[in-house]
Order: structure tokens, then sequence, then C-alpha cells
């Protein structure tokens, strides 16, 4: 297993460098790659991170800032690995915990996995913060008939080739929830582990807002609306008809 670990970076100057340091010191249990891609920061995260200089480091910048999503979809045509797993460069996850997610992917337990975060009172940004993300999560539950504890998890490890498969569109954070829902979507139930989580807030930098929250739930409907039109389409073609409820 080759594992590229996909990072990233917008306006992370306190602590891109240090993310990138913890990644490549971390102890893997598989070779790997850390693919760092610049959102087009504008307070010194680009001279930080060109100070950085590795074997395994590859650092990408783009021109202006695309989104979060977008970064991703660099990061994922610039990596090599044949799997991939994102880790935020704000260290409010623990990159150390990226192993427990390699470990059941390894012992052929699982080829998706997510970290999931417990959210004590310790990591949790805000009551509503919490609350949004277990909504969301919750949403996603019913329209899928699926049973994940954390939708929104920065933490999640597939296979790269996967990855580039589900063709994410979101440029922004709206991308969890549109790789979650076509994961879902696809059968795939993710294998969660815990992961340890500590919350930013506004004054430390944290971006994700509730307008984020809107819009995955837009987007979780429209992947599930989707699914259903392509699942009676598939009915249609095969000369099944839909079966009518009885009266």
């Amino acid at each position: 297993m080759h594992l590229s670990i996909l990072m990233p970076v917008y306006n992370e100057v306190a602590t891109a460098g240090a993310a990138v340091k913890r990644v490549l010191s971390v102890d893997y249990p598989c070779s790997f790659e850390l693919v760092v891609v610049d959102d087009g920061s504008r307070d010194g995260t680009a001279d930080a991170l060109a100070g950085l200089s590795d074997e395994r480091l590859i650092v990408h910048r783009h021109a202006v800032n695309e989104g979060k999503g977008a970064a991703i979809r660099t990061a994922s045509r610039l990596a090599t690995g044949d799997h991939m797993v994102v880790c935020d460069a704000d260290l409010e996850y623990a990159p150390e915990d990226i192993p427990r997610l390699v470990q059941p992917v390894l012992a052929g337990d699982a080829e998706v996995v997510f970290g999931c975060r417990t959210f004590g009172s310790h990591s949790a940004y805000s009551f509503w913060y919490v609350m949004g993300n277990k909504a969301i999560t919750l949403t996603a539950n019913a329209l899928f008939d699926a049973w994940i504890a954390d939708l929104e998890t920065c933490f999640k490890l597939m296979p790269l080739r996967l990855y580039r498969e589900l063709d994410i569109k979101s440029a922004g954070f709206g991308m969890e929830a549109e790789i979650t829902g076509k994961l879902l979507a696809r059968g795939v139930r993710p294998y969660e582990v815990p992961v340890s989580y500590r919350a930013r807030g506004r004054e430390d930098g944290k971006k994700i807002t509730w307008r984020d929250g809107v819009e995955a739930l837009w987007i979780l409907g429209r992947i599930r609306a989707t699914s259903i039109r392509s699942h009676a389409r598939r009915r249609r073609g095969s000369g099944q008809s839909t079966p009518r409820p009885s009266r």
C-alpha cells in the first residue's frame, strides 16, 4: 500500500509548517507521500511552505483561492498512491491518528475508512457546530438507509481510484457531504475508527459557517434524488416495472 496524504492549505501561516512536519514524522505502516496544495494563501503561508524540503513532499500553489474541494481535487491529480486521505493544515486533527485509518485496510477489513470524532467537551467548537454536524449526519443516514457517526470528518481514507471516480464537483466545504453522499449512494458503508479532535474558534481561524451546513443538506438531497432517478431508469431498461402500493 502506498498512501497519498492530501493537505489543502489556505491562510494557515501559524500551523502549516508544523502540520507538514508532523505528517512527515509519523510512523506509518506503509509507504506514503504528502501532497500539499496552497489554495491562494495571502498571509505568508506560501513562504512557510517554500522553506520545507523532503523527498516525500509535493507542494503546489493555486494562484487564487478556489476552495477546499478544489484544492483536494488538484492534490488528487498530483497524487501517485493507491489510497488517499485528507489531512487539514490547521492541526484540529492529529496526523498521528492516520495509521489507525490505515490498519483496517491493511487487515482486509475495509477499503473506505472514516475517522470519527466524539466531540467531547475539550473538542467541541460550539453547541450549534456539534448539533449542525449531527443533524447533517442524521439526514444522510435517513436518506441512504445507513448508519455513520461523522459525515463531516476530514479524515476520509479510500482508494485514490474511487475518489477520482466520485468526480467531486463541490469547490468548498460541501465536498465533505458530496463525498459521503456519493459513497452511500453506491452502497459503500465506511468503516469508522475514533480519532482525536481539537476544534478551533473563529478567533483562531475557523472557516466553516452555517451556510456550509445548509449547502451540505442540499447536496445530500440532490445526490439522493439523482440516485432514485438512476435506479428507476435501470429498472425500466431491464424491463422491470416499479411496483405500486396496494390499495
